[in-house]
């Protein structure tokens, strides 16, 4: 995916090269073309084809905050209490 997307940066990095050095081209017009072929589609591009990622991290960090939930509670970790702790009495 990345291999694609840095591809696709250097082509429009070469059509605004070549905007710039036109003699009918501008500035104004490769940095247009910069942003408008090539960083707004490609930002929009590349946060489609990421979303089965970042679900599959979503998921793994839920996942982990309910593993370490469980292993905070009293029976988390599915062994006996071990020696509990008397209250203290008073005599007299």
């Amino acid at each position: 995916m990345y291999l694609v997307a840095i591809a696709w940066i250097y082509v429009v990095l070469m059509m605004a090269v070549a905007e710039a050095v036109s003699p009918q081209g501008s500035l104004l017009g490769a940095f247009f073309t910069l942003l408008l072929y090539g960083a707004l589609p490609l930002s929009i591009v590349v946060y489609i084809l990421a979303t089965p990622s970042r679900r599959r991290a979503l998921r793994a960090a839920e996942a982990a905050a309910d593993a370490a939930a469980r292993s905070q509670a009293p029976d988390g970790g599915r062994h006996a209490a071990g020696d509990a702790v008397a209250a203290e009495r008073k005599e007299g």
